[in-house]
């Protein structure tokens, strides 16, 4: 966890130091809709649930702005895995760094950018029985890319401070490198739908 807020703070640093702007902090909620890929669980379904965290932006102009947030994310999948009905349980604190594109000026963006994930549960449960998860462990570090679109309500409007948007992050590494149980990579996407608010 120490790694996470050691992470943030350096990145908000950084940009806040090299553009001289203020930071809008805010914090999010929203559900998650992941999924594992790869070849040997194509058939499996996704799993749903939650992600909340928090959020931290600068916009250099009316038009560009870069987010970066410690967001905790419930991923996996929930489904058939070689013949058993299985449920993997991988959650993490994920640190996305995302540029902003404002679209004329207004409260639309569109986001995109990199992700990293630090594992912060792995729970393995076959035909609801937890399973000796140590045949086949999660690595630590996931990292993914990907964006979406989001708004929030300028300052002076009734709503002002709050924002929505949805996400779509795909995983650019093996979840389950160095095990022999999968015949193919495993990565994990993940579409988020958030609500946030800025302080």
């Amino acid at each position: 966890m120490k790694k996470v807020f050691v992470t943030v703070a350096i990145a908000l640093g950084f940009i806040s130091t090299s553009i001289a702007q203020e930071i809008d902090f805010g914090v999010q909620v929203g559900a998650n809709f992941a999924k594992l890929s790869g070849e040997d669980i194509e058939d499996a379904d996704g799993r749903t649930g939650f992600n909340v965290g928090i959020t931290g932006e600068v916009q250099t102009s009316q038009q560009f702005g870069i987010l970066v947030g410690a967001i905790y994310s419930q991923q996996g999948l929930d489904g058939e895995v070689f013949g058993e009905e299985a449920t993997l349980k991988l959650d993490y604190i994920n640190v996305p760094v995302l540029a902003k594109f404002y679209l004329g000026g207004s409260g639309l963006a569109l986001e995109a950018g990199p992700q990293i994930g630090f594992l912060v549960n792995d729970e393995i449960e076959v035909n609801g029985t937890d399973f000796d998860q140590s045949i086949f462990e999660a690595q630590n570090i996931d990292f993914s890319a990907g964006g979406g679109m989001s708004y929030k309500f300028k300052e002076g409007t009734t709503l002002e401070g709050l924002a929505f948007g949805a996400r779509y992050m795909i995983g650019l590494n093996n979840v389950y490198e160095d095990n022999e149980t999968f015949d193919d990579d495993v990565t994990n996407s993940v579409l988020s739908i958030n609500l946030g608010y800025k302080f």
